[in-house]
């Protein structure tokens, strides 16, 4: 299975050689998407948690790449680690004050990050390091060879990073503390008397959510050249949600799934206009949920065991009937 995947990140990274930049720059994005998501699916479907404060862990990667680029004589380069660093202090110390709690104070804590964020990035005291309302634009680093363009080297670098992220996630969820993680989402009081620390175990599942959003935060200031208060607002965390479910929440491959789809349906409902749009996004979710609970990666994990097991009863059949 790594086999493929591996196969498909190489097909991929050659196949951008082969569309022109502004294709290559809607893939970028949905890279970007997916890398987010994967967060998302480590914050809500591995451990069991709710969030609404993707949107501000998202900006923090943003800031961090933009005042580093802005303020000091660092190469923006420096951005990534530092989105990753501020993305798990920020989504740790979340969990810290959230996990503990039910999910509707979760999401009520999450939920005042996410409209708070905005408003201390306007702060008269700090806006001469975050632009204020103007907000701070920032330069994309230099591609690494002259063959490659911006648009193709913002490509590589979110599939690269999309890749080894997959690749952790998997890893994690795989280990023992993917393991706590799963019993304290599927039973908190019997993962108690086995001796996990419920809360500090979902708190580090918060921290590595807040990494992976940041990260992505920091890869699309890259690609736009610009952050402002008004790009990270509460609707960016409801996109991010949508993405999950219509992707499969369980499922890191999903994200892919997911980011995709937050890329390029709205090109579907374009046409439509604004209110139409929103109307086929709140239909289309009601449909998710009761059609595909478990996203569309849930739907192919679903259809590949019925196949299985047709092709496994058919063998059977077929040894049977041998005299």
């Amino acid at each position: 299975m790594r086999t493929v995947w591996t196969m498909g990140f190489v097909a991929a990274a050659a196949l951008s050689f082969c569309f022109p930049d502004f294709i290559v720059f809607r893939f970028t994005q949905a890279a970007i998407w997916a890398i987010a998501l994967v967060g998302l699916v480590m914050l809500c479907g591995v451990s069991g948690q709710f969030s609404f404060a993707q949107a501000g862990l998202f900006g923090i990667g943003g800031y961090a790449a933009a005042i580093l680029g802005s303020h000091t004589a660092l190469s923006v380069y420096w951005g990534l680690p530092l989105a990753l660093l501020l993305g798990f202090a920020a989504g740790y110390g979340l969990g810290r004050v959230a996990a503990g709690y039910s999910l509707w104070t979760q999401a009520l804590v999450t939920y005042a990050f996410a409209i708070a964020f905005p408003q201390l990035l306007r702060y008269r005291l700090i806006e001469r390091w975050t632009g204020g309302v103007q907000g701070l634009y920032l330069d994309f680093p230099a591609p690494p060879a002259d063959f490659l363009s911006n648009d193709r080297w913002a490509f590589l670098m979110a599939l690269t990073l999309l890749g080894i992220g997959l690749w952790l996630a998997h890893n994690l969820i795989a280990s023992r503390s993917g393991r706590a993680l799963l019993a304290a989402r599927d039973d908190e009081l019997a993962a108690a008397a086995q001796g996990i620390r419920v809360v500090q175990v979902r708190a580090t599942a918060s921290g590595i959510a807040g990494a992976y959003l940041a990260l992505a935060g920091c890869l699309s200031a890259y690609q736009y050249g610009f952050v402002g208060p008004t790009a990270y607002n509460f609707a960016l965390s409801v996109q991010m949600l949508f993405g999950l479910v219509i992707g499969g929440m369980h499922s890191p491959g999903g994200a892919i799934l997911g980011g995709l789809f937050l890329q390029f349906f709205p090109d579907v409902t374009a046409g439509l206009g604004k209110g139409l749009s929103a109307l086929l996004y709140a239909v289309l979710l009601i449909a998710a949920i009761v059609a595909m609970p478990e996203g569309i990666a849930g739907m192919f994990k679903r259809l590949k065991s019925l196949l299985g097991a047709r092709h496994s009863s058919g063998a059977s059949s077929s040894r049977l009937d041998t005299p």
